[in-house]
């Protein structure tokens, strides 16, 4: 059974921890090249909530959608050359200017960028520790953003944890005659957990709800044409490690 106050330590513990370290533990931080690194703090790290978020666009095939194999390029706004991408003292390495390739803006410091995608990687590293659902579930939920091209790109270790989370679903309504029949279970869902399976016609095949907090686990039949869930948080294909 989860522990439902373990969303909030898990927010404590990464914020201290962060806030202890002077540079990243996966050696991909700005001074690791030499850069200067700004002086930053990036957003708080996300948990579960009684309110529901917002969901992402689940993928509606049989199969998730390959992750790319490296950073996408934002979609708007100039951006510098990834020949004058360099830092303000020393040199990036490889992998570093493969991340910041199409993402630095015209008169922004690439350190800054570098640190941005950086402190996602120091946030999975410190969930994935405490509590590896909760990780997984805040890239699904995309309470971690841009998580996939950070793992991508800095962090390949938690490449597992992106590829888990094309699998979940995050609380919301998921519709369509491709969704993916099998037993998923919850991650750390609020007090306020309720799901509902429907098929052809709106025919309901299962619902619940949970005010304990505990993980519940569901199955979606082959005949679901919608999956609705309130207040879970996320759901975890079962199976996986958990």
């Amino acid at each position: 059974m989860r522990n439902p106050l373990l969303a909030g330590a898990v927010v404590i513990m990464t914020t201290a921890a962060l806030a202890a370290c002077g540079s990243s533990a996966d050696g991909n931080g700005p001074e690791a090249a030499g850069a200067q690194r700004p002086a930053a703090s990036g957003p708080a790290v996300p948990g579960p909530s009684a309110a529901t978020p917002t969901p992402p666009a689940t993928p509606t095939a049989g199969e998730p959608e390959e992750p790319a194999p490296g950073p996408s390029a934002p979609a708007t706004g100039p951006k510098t050359p990834s020949d004058a991408i360099t830092p303000a003292t020393g040199t990036f390495t490889k992998k570093q200017k493969e991340y910041l390739r199409d993402r630095v803006p015209k008169g922004m410091d690439p350190a800054a960028v570098l640190q941005t995608g950086q402190e996602t990687c120091d946030k999975l590293r410190y969930l994935v520790k405490a509590d590896r659902d909760t990780a997984v579930g805040a890239i699904a939920t995309e309470e971690i953003p841009d998580a996939a091209d950070a793992v991508a790109g800095l962090c390949p270790q938690h490449q597992d944890l992106v590829d888990e989370a094309a699998y979940a679903y995050p609380d919301g309504i998921h519709t369509g005659k491709r969704l993916r029949p099998g037993a998923y279970r919850s991650a750390s869902p609020t007090a306020a957990c309720s799901w509902q399976v429907t098929g052809a016609g709106g025919r309901e095949l299962s619902s619940g709800s949970s005010d304990t907090g505990a993980s519940r686990k569901i199955t979606i039949p082959a005949s679901a044409r919608t999956f609705t869930s309130t207040g879970c948080y996320a759901w975890l294909p079962e199976g996986a490690e958990g």
